[in-house]
């Protein structure tokens, strides 16, 4: 479920600097059965930015599919926008440990490997060197941010899309407005939040005869709920909703507790 996280949205620019830092938790669920848990730290500064998130399963999925994973994204506030220079991830099973980065040069991919190498399948769609341009990684591309002076919570805000590598797939997203929302954490933000209509298509890196991927790229009932940053022009899923033939599958934020940062003074003699 943590990877619904990467299923966000990493595109638009910020028109200038801003600071703000985010501590969040969320819990994942199927059927309402709760199955997983995470975390999810960002800091934005005024000329860089990481972003951290760390997740398992929990309950009765982790007595026969036990598994954990971490994603980190990091990179330079440029003329207000998120530019991400690196991207890490790490998952956890009872039957391996996979581990995945990607360097990023303005929107380049420099660099990527998979450790251990995967098995060549001749099914899976080849990634070219052109899919490999103009992209996000995963952890940058759940950072919507909305541009302009406007409010940031608003349809405009969902109207968007975006290209996405994630060391193995490349895929595109796209954002459309669906409703407004007031949502409350057990702690932290309570508030409006933009709810979007979240449609996934699978560009290359897949083997099309998976039922995953057939299932994510047909579905059209997947939701995604912005809430913001605070002190920033960058707004962060507060859940996911996933219809699954198993039932509704959620990922939603218990905590989400977000604060603005003052703005750096430079040192003076």
């Amino acid at each position: 479920m943590l990877a619904l996280c990467g299923l966000g949205a990493g595109w638009g620019i910020v028109p200038a600097a801003a600071q703000g830092k985010l501590e969040a938790q969320y819990e994942a669920t199927l059927s309402g059965i709760p199955v997983g848990r995470g975390g999810w730290n960002i800091d934005i500064g005024d000329d860089v930015f990481s972003a951290a998130a760390s997740g398992g399963t929990t309950g009765l999925l982790k007595s026969f599919a036990g598994g954990s994973g971490t994603g980190a994204s990091q990179g330079r506030v440029v003329n207000g926008a998120l530019v991400a220079t690196g991207y890490q991830a790490s998952t956890t099973t009872s039957k391996k440990t996979e581990e995945i980065h990607i360097v990023i040069d303005k929107g380049n991919v420099k660099e990527f490997g998979i450790v251990p190498e995967p098995p060549v399948d001749a099914e899976r769609i080849p990634v070219t060197e052109a899919h490999r341009r103009g992209v996000w990684d995963p952890m940058t591309a759940s950072l919507l941010r909305v541009p302009g002076t406007g409010e940031v919570l608003s349809p405009d805000s969902c109207r968007t899309g975006a290209a996405v590598f994630d060391g193995r797939m490349r895929y595109d997203l796209k954002l459309d407005f669906k409703r407004m929302e007031n949502v409350k954490a057990e702690k932290g933000y309570h508030g409006p939040v933009v709810v979007c209509a979240l449609y996934f298509s699978p560009i290359a890196g897949y083997i099309p005869d998976r039922p995953v991927i057939k299932y994510l790229a047909t579905q059209r009932n997947i939701e995604i709920a912005f809430a913001p940053v605070a002190g920033t022009r960058v707004l962060v899923p507060f859940w996911v909703k996933i219809p699954t033939p198993l039932g509704p599958a959620m990922l939603e934020a218990t905590s989400f507790i977000t604060a603005p940062q003052p703005p750096r003074v430079a040192k003076t003699q």
